[in-house]
């Protein structure tokens, strides 16, 4: 197996990356203390569907719990919980992450068993019938069946109710003409109800190949001996070849596009959205994280101290911004929930605070403190195996080379005021804006 090393930040030992010839990629890293973290993380989310399947790879998560040859669904979770461990799983734009946080026990014992369950959930799922459920009519009120599938759907539709994924759905669905991004990663019902049980299993064999799949082990452990093991479980049988995709992401709007919805709410929510550089383009993202805390995260942030704190007239009751990471192309929002008669001004205030970015310029003040909060950040996130398991799959799957959490620290120390405003120039015009508006209906 190839072998890399490279320096995590905050940690003193360098992170370990194995590479099997199959590609299957095994990263350890080295935590001191009782605590484990085992996660194998899937290059495929909804950047892998279309029309007739998306909610495809959130619905396979659900399944992939539902038990093996063999072990019977919920043993998985009742063996391991009853050691203290935390089980779950996740689903996004560009990957699928499963992972167990436990006590290593005696003698490693739960270490052990946590990953002989772990391999066998990831090699040798089942998705039993009973637990699926049958394909069905969404129209038919009759259908009274509340195996998994139902579990899914009403997921869905408790989610549709909230006002903030309203927003956020219409305006990321206008940020893009054809790129996958497009779609809500939760699917449909329509889809979810007439999936079968032969597309789930071959989406499965399909994108949990093992070039796709990266499996992270955190804490205090024999490499040697864990190697050895992950290697001998991790045997992907009856995989489907699958050519590599590529999506050209989208061209950002030329002028600005608005849209408007109107739901059952009592206030109004704001967002604007921006497309913007690759997540694996490190230089601008990292000038993002540090626009977004500048502008708009925590209470000394512009945003919150001009539309909120100084503001003579409440008008907002929340006001911040966001930097969403993809591997084809980053998003830029900001958000904010506001007092529905007063929407025209709202809006008019936040371009207003869009332009200060450019037309106050940006103090060294504001750059060092936001560089002190990513750092901190960082060290954070080296003190628990959980996150440095996450951050390590994160840059494994959403940047394509886990190289760039040594290069992040040594970048952000040479990024400058003028870095921000051309970032600024580059990507968060008000022409290339999608602003998503929700109102109440009356």
């Amino acid at each position: 197996m190839n072998k890399t090393l490279i320096k995590y930040p905050y940690l003193n030992k360098d992170v370990e990356i194995y590479e099997n010839d199959n590609g299957h990629k095994i990263v350890f890293a080295h935590k001191e203390g009782n605590m484990v973290n085992i996660s194998s993380w899937v290059k495929t989310g909804s950047i892998n569907e279309d029309d007739s399947n998306n909610g495809i790879s959130h619905f396979l998560e659900h399944l992939m719990f539902k038990g093996t040859h063999t072990h019977k669904v919920g043993e998985f979770d009742r063996i391991l919980e009853s050691k203290g461990a935390i089980v779950n799983a996740a689903t996004w734009k560009d990957y699928t992450f499963y992972y167990v946080t436990l006590p290593k026990g005696e003698n490693n014992k739960y270490f052990d068993m946590a990953i002989d369950l772990h391999a066998d959930m990831m090699m040798d799922p089942v998705f039993p019938y009973e637990e699926l459920g049958a394909p069905f009519d969404i129209n038919n009120p009759a259908v009274t069946d509340k195996r998994e599938r139902h579990v899914v759907i009403e997921e869905i539709r408790m989610r549709k109710d909230q006002p903030w994924t309203k927003v956020y759905n219409q305006c990321n669905a206008a940020m893009y003409k054809n790129h996958p991004y497009k779609r809500d990663v939760i699917g449909t019902p329509e889809i979810i109800s007439r999936l079968t049980r032969e597309d789930i299993d071959n989406y499965y064999r399909k994108f949990y190949i093992p070039k796709n799949v990266t499996t992270i082990v955190v804490g205090d452990f024999n490499h040697e001996e864990v190697l050895e093991k992950i290697k001998s479980k991790f045997t992907f049988p009856d995989r489907l070849e699958t050519p590599q995709r590529t999506d050209e992401i989208d061209a950002p709007t030329n002028q600005t596009k608005y849209v408007e919805t109107k739901s059952n709410v009592q206030t109004g929510y704001l967002m604007f959205g921006w497309l913007g550089p690759k997540a694996c383009e490190l230089k601008d993202s990292i000038c993002l994280d540090l626009i977004s805390i500048i502008f708009g995260d925590g209470v000394s942030s512009r945003l919150q101290q001009n539309l909120i704190e100084k503001m003579p007239e409440q008008m907002f009751n929340m006001v911040g911004t966001e930097h969403y990471q993809f591997k084809d192309g980053n998003n830029f929002f900001i958000q904010a929930n506001f007092k529905p008669e007063v929407k025209d001004k709202a809006i008019e205030h936040v371009k207003r605070e869009l332009s200060g970015l450019l037309e106050n310029r940006i103090t060294q003040d504001e750059l060092l403190k936001s560089k002190k909060r990513i750092k901190s950040r960082f060290a954070n996130e080296a003190e628990t195996v959980s996150e440095i398991g996450e951050n390590i799959g994160y840059y494994e799957t959403v940047c394509g080379s886990i190289q760039l959490i040594e290069e992040y620290l040594q970048d952000l120390e040479s990024i400058t005021v003028d870095d921000l405003e051309n970032t600024i120039r580059k990507y968060l015009s008000i022409d290339n804006a999608v602003i998503s508006v929700l109102v109440p209906e009356d």
